[in-house]
């Protein structure tokens, strides 16, 4: 059974960090992209990065742009999101997600399978 399991959310003050993980497990996910979005109350869930196969490809939510950096594990089954410089407006529930197509992907239809999400709350 394919699952990605999400950890590292919290409760944090603006400025601050949190390191977001994914482990995933079921299958080889060493061919798959992966991806971070996020969902706030009443909105739609939205592109956070991706990051392609190789990790040779990223890219960013400009809202994010310059303060989160995703990663992968040496063994591509794990996806790190580092969030810095945190907003307010960076609450919501954090998803990760992969697809089997190994470039980067901004949209969720082109994902096939997502965690349960796990929740980043900043405080002003």
């Amino acid at each position: 059974q394919v699952q990605l399991v999400e950890s590292g959310g919290g409760l944090v003050q603006a400025g601050g960090s949190l390191r977001l993980s994914c482990a995933a497990s079921g299958r080889t996910f060493s061919s798959y992209a992966m991806g971070w979005f996020r969902q706030a109350p009443g909105k739609e869930r939205d592109f956070v990065a991706a990051i392609s196969w190789s990790s040779s490809n990223t890219h960013y939510a400009d809202s994010v742009k310059g303060r989160f950096t995703i990663s992968r594990g040496n063994a591509k089954n794990t996806v790190y999101l580092q969030m810095n410089s945190l907003k307010p407006e960076d609450t919501a529930v954090y998803y990760c997600a992969a697809s089997p197509g190994g470039a980067t992907y901004y949209y969720t239809h082109e994902y096939d399978y997502w965690g349960q999400g796990t929740q980043v709350t900043v405080s002003s």
